[in-house]
């Protein structure tokens, strides 16, 4: 088993049908694990990080990918060391991050990449992880090897099961009240507009929805405060290349519901497997009184299950809405790992002093009530 370090744009270019390949044949399959979702991350998102991918291979055969990057030291954050994480972290929204491992190669990888880890004596930090993370795994190892290690969970992902549902049987599964509600409203936009509910086909679409969507966001968010979904002009040069690759690789799922012509609201999705990704919306707040947020939501999973998925993904956020559509959930969790030694505890202490102190300033939040 070689370990070989990628630490260039033309070595990441050159591992794209590899990278690819290897994740439909792994556990780890994830639209946000796909060469198109990191690569298009790391050209605009990466900031100051260091490219760090570790590739496996087992007589010239790709088997493994760590896709990690370096973070330099923040001391303005409190977190003066350098530290290994995954490509996609931050605020790109990227969830269920993972090594890429080849199903039935797991035992002898994780074998290799203990020993790797241990040399190169930093900091690992594995976040966005799904319950069954071959990172999890990892970190056992590491830990037999004299790391420690802290779990912290990070979120949850309200998930809605469509397997052999149609729409009306996914519907009668609902509270009463949040189905009636779906209907009224629905039945009201009908009445009053001539509602349209488009669906992104083609590149002459992607673009003028994108930034429908982008312009609904930021309005919604105007009466709420900021959000972090499209506050830089790197974030949306990441979504602007990146969501013409997933057109072109029958991923993206986005709509815009219109009302006598005009947006108001919309909807970005990824299906990838059987699963549809919900990302991001939008809705204009002119048209609140109408619901056209929660009528959107609807015909969004009424699309999904119309072409066969098998779920509908919320990702991580435990907003009430969300509850109102899922029955199920799954944590994501954060592993952090410190190498043996003095230089591993003095890490250990300074990010168990930083985190005092952010509990100690951090306001109360009422948890989210899930209906």
């Amino acid at each position: 088993m070689q370990i070989l370090p990628i630490e260039n744009d033309d070595e990441f270019d050159s591992l794209h049908e590899e990278w690819n390949g290897l994740l439909e044949r792994s556990a780890s399959n994830g639209v946000f694990l796909t060469w198109e979702w990191l690569r298009t991350w790391w050209k605009h998102l990466a900031e100051r990080r260091k490219l760090s991918i570790l590739a496996l291979r087992n007589e010239g055969q790709l088997v493994g990918l760590a896709p990690l990057a370096i973070r330099p030291a923040a001391f303005q954050r409190l977190f003066p060391f350098r530290c290994s994480e995954f490509l996609g972290c931050g605020t790109a929204g990227s969830d269920y991050l993972d090594l890429i491992i080849r199903e039935g190669s797991e035992a002898e990888a994780l074998e290799a990449l203990a020993p790797y880890f241990s040399r190169a004596n930093r900091m690992l930090e594995f976040g966005q992880l799904k319950s069954g993370a071959q990172a999890t795994r990892l970190a056992r190892s590491l830990e037999r090897h004299g790391w420690r290690s802290t779990t912290t969970t990070v979120g949850t992902c309200p998930k809605i099961d469509l397997h052999g549902h149609t729409w009306n049987s996914y519907l009668a599964g609902l509270s009463s009240d949040h189905r009636y509600n779906v209907r009224r409203k629905t039945n009201a936009l009908a009445k009053n507009f001539e509602v349209t509910f488009e669906r992104v086909e083609n590149e002459a679409q992607r673009g003028p929805a994108l930034r429908a969507l982008i312009d609904l966001h930021k309005k919604r968010w105007l009466e709420h405060g900021d959000s972090d979904a499209f506050h830089t002009a790197g974030h949306e040069a990441f979504h602007e290349e990146f969501t013409r690759l997933a057109l072109e690789r029958g991923w993206l799922r986005m709509d815009v519901l219109r009302l006598n012509g005009q947006p108001a609201a919309a909807i970005y999705a990824l299906r990838y497997g059987a699963s549809v990704s919900f990302y991001q919306s939008g809705f204009d707040p002119q048209y609140g009184k109408y619901s056209v947020g929660l009528v959107a939501m609807a015909m969004s999973i009424h699309s999904a299950i119309e072409e066969g998925a098998e779920e509908y993904d919320f990702l991580h956020g435990t907003e009430a809405y969300k509850f109102h559509w899922a029955a199920g959930s799954r944590d994501l969790e954060r592993i952090q790992l410190y190498p043996p030694g003095f230089r591993g505890w003095c890490q250990q202490t300074v990010l168990g002093g930083r985190k005092r102190a952010r509990d100690w300033f951090r306001p109360a939040v009422p948890e989210p009530v899930a209906r």
